[in-house]
């Protein structure tokens, strides 16, 4: 009996392998619920943060108008220009994030510029003045100079006699003394005094009586301070009478008729 159990007991070398192997077994065993245990107990990562996007911009708006002023009718023009806008708009109306107008305002006018920015962001504003103003009246047309014609008319008038006389009166001297100053600021002119006569009396008496009256006349004139070369003296009787009935039509005639010579 003793010797059967004997005989089915594994060598000791065999024990000792079976030994080391379970031993390999037990720590490779132990390894790995180290790890597995260590694996649960890891902590799990937190998810990053989301990085907030940047703030918004606010918007900005220039306008400008050149020029500044302007005349009524005339035109000037209108430039703009805005950033980080949604919306823009001038005097109410939608326009372009930037650009130019031409404006012909027919009175002084502030022009606004308003830029809308996002959401949460003021909006931006400009404004630019044109002043508009009444252009000055038409000047008043050239002023026409006299006519040598008009200034002597002005100036020189003829003088009248009393019956067969050729003395100056007192008003013909008057008259006289205004030619000489009107003839003496005109030195190119030529004056011709030509003496009349009424109808009475014969034509060669009255001849000589226009000659007297003319000659008078232009003695006065020379005195006065005209040049005696700008005038000439003539008679023409009683050639250039009216018919008349009356003194009054006969005083006319009586004269010395002053003219300017062209």
């Amino acid at each position: 009996m003793l010797l059967t159990l004997a005989g089915t007991c594994p060598p000791l070398e065999d024990i000792e392998v079976n030994h080391r192997k379970q031993s390999w077994l037990f720590i490779l065993m132990t390894l790995l619920l180290a790890a597995a245990v260590t694996g649960c107990n890891k902590k799990k990562e937190a998810p990053p943060v989301p990085t907030p996007p940047p703030p918004a911009k606010p918007a900005t708006a220039t306008i400008s108008v050149s020029p500044t002023s302007i005349q009524k009718g005339e035109s000037a023009t209108l430039t703009w220009s805005t950033e980080n806008a949604r919306t823009m708009t001038l005097q109410g109306q939608p326009v372009a994030a930037s650009g130019s107008q031409t404006v012909s305002p027919s009175q002084s006018t502030d022009y606004k510029l308003v830029a809308q920015g996002d959401a949460g962001t003021p909006d931006a504003g400009a404004n630019a003045r044109l002043t508009v103003s009444e252009p000055p009246p038409p000047p008043p047309p050239p002023t026409r100079s006299a006519t040598d014609d008009e200034l002597f008319a002005q100036g020189v008038h003829d003088i009248y006699f009393d019956y067969d006389k050729y003395d100056l009166r007192s008003e013909a001297q008057s008259t006289l003394t205004q030619a000489a100053q009107a003839i003496s600021q005109h030195p190119d002119w030529a004056i011709m005094i030509e003496g009349n006569c009424d109808e009475r009396g014969s034509t060669e008496y009255n001849i000589g009586l226009g000659t007297n009256r003319a000659t008078t006349a232009k003695d006065f004139l020379v005195k006065a301070g005209v040049n005696p070369g700008q005038i000439q003296t003539r008679s023409n009787g009683k050639e250039k009478a009216a018919d008349c009935k009356d003194e009054a039509c006969w005083q006319k005639d009586r004269n010395d008729h002053l003219s300017l010579r062209h």
